[in-house]
């Protein structure tokens, strides 16, 4: 049966392939006899839609369906798929899998966004105190912007998919603006010299080669645990999939050489390793002190334990990002070549940095008012 139940879920999901498609989501029961009579279910509610979509030779798209294909055509390749096939099963989950794409209104996905704002942030009732370890405080809701990029975008990537490649009629298609929610500012947050020590401290020394990378690279999370096979030393070139799915490829500095040749040293798959606390029996077993690649979920929990170990409350490991990008403005001046070294798609996303040239601004200003005083005073020379 391929019923399983995801990490921090009571209850199985269902995961199947019918004729080529895929079908995905929740059984909503947390009992596998239950959840296996569910699945079988939905196996033959499958069939029989699939078989009345082929005999109409273009019939309308499900839900379920459109989830299932964006998936294997896209969804699967991107930086971070995992994320990608929750908000798909979110979707359907939300939805029901007979839903017919094109039933898909405004109205239906403002319940959809009203419903995801009330959930708290990884389905938790109560969060620890950054303070005081040993309280608890009240879990808080998602942020609009996990609303947008979870809900929101998603949904409009499936329309977009289906109009534009599979050629489907959607004519009540969302006013995809209006649902949008409002979001705050990014902050950009540099790394103090102050803060220099305790980041080194803090940060457990298996993990202090990608933290020095995430810094000498300016890459997001995703995007520093990169496999040997990415690493291009000779060509001193990366390439590896970003936000969005799209190719990157990042000129390797002489800084980001010495990290990734010293990291390339285990032989393993992955680029960046930690050192295993204990040993782990059975199938897929390993010794303590075996190499094993670090993983994104890994280091958000070192993350969450170095800030108890000194590292700044309000430090994120994306602000390692922000610090790449101010020091790379500070220095060259120049908004464009940012823009092409954080790989943002347009350069209104890049001008959150634009704050850090205000100095040179200032400095250019003054000395244009100078020169205007000194011209001034050449022509009051020599009418005088």
């Amino acid at each position: 049966m391929s019923i399983y139940k995801p990490k921090k879920s009571p209850n199985f999901d269902y995961d199947f392939r019918v004729k080529g498609h895929r079908f995905f989501g929740t059984t909503g029961t947390s009992n596998r006899r239950e959840a296996e009579r569910i699945e079988r279910e939905k196996k033959d509610a499958a069939r029989r839609e699939i078989e009345k979509a082929e005999a109409a030779s273009a019939g309308p798209l499900t839900i379920d369906l459109a989830a299932g294909r964006y998936w294997d055509e896209v969804g699967q390749h991107h930086a971070a798929p995992k994320t990608t096939f929750s908000n798909l099963a979110r979707l359907v989950a939300h939805f029901g899998r007979a839903k017919r794409l094109d039933e898909i209104a405004t109205a239906d996905v403002a319940e959809l966004v009203a419903r995801r704002r009330g959930e708290t942030v990884r389905g938790r009732k109560t969060i620890r105190d950054p303070q005081n370890p040993k309280k608890r405080l009240p879990a808080p809701l998602v942020s609009p912007a996990t609303v947008n990029r979870s809900t929101i975008e998603p949904l409009q990537k499936l329309f977009n998919r289906a109009k534009n490649v599979w050629g489907a009629k959607l004519p009540r298609e969302p006013a995809w603006k209006s649902l949008l929610l409002k979001e705050p500012q990014e902050r950009v947050r540099e790394i103090r010299a102050t803060e220099e020590t305790a980041l080194d401290e803090a940060i457990r020394p298996d993990y202090r080669p990608l933290v020095a990378f995430a810094r000498a690279s300016g890459l997001r999370l995703a995007e520093c645990l990169l496999r040997k096979d990415q690493v291009h030393i000779l060509d001193g070139v990366i390439e590896t999939k970003g936000k969005g799915g799209r190719t990157i490829r990042k000129p390797i500095t002489s800084e980001m050489r010495a990290i990734l040749v010293d990291a390339m040293q285990q032989p393993t798959d992955v680029v960046f390793t930690y050192r295993a606390a204990r040993a782990k029996k059975g199938n897929g077993g390993f010794a303590r002190g075996d190499h094993l690649p670090i993983t994104a979920s890994g280091l958000k929990t070192l993350w969450r334990r170095a800030k108890r170990a000194g590292l700044p409350a309000d430090l994120r490991f994306h602000d390692l990002r922000h610090d790449f990008a101010t020091t790379l403005l500070r220095e060259t001046g120049n908004l464009k070549l940012v823009q092409k070294a954080l790989g943002h798609a347009k350069i209104e996303t890049t001008t959150r940095y634009a704050h850090v040239l205000d100095d040179e601004v200032a400095a250019g200003m003054e000395a244009a008012a100078r020169a205007r005083l000194k011209k001034r005073a050449k022509a009051r020379a020599r009418t005088g």
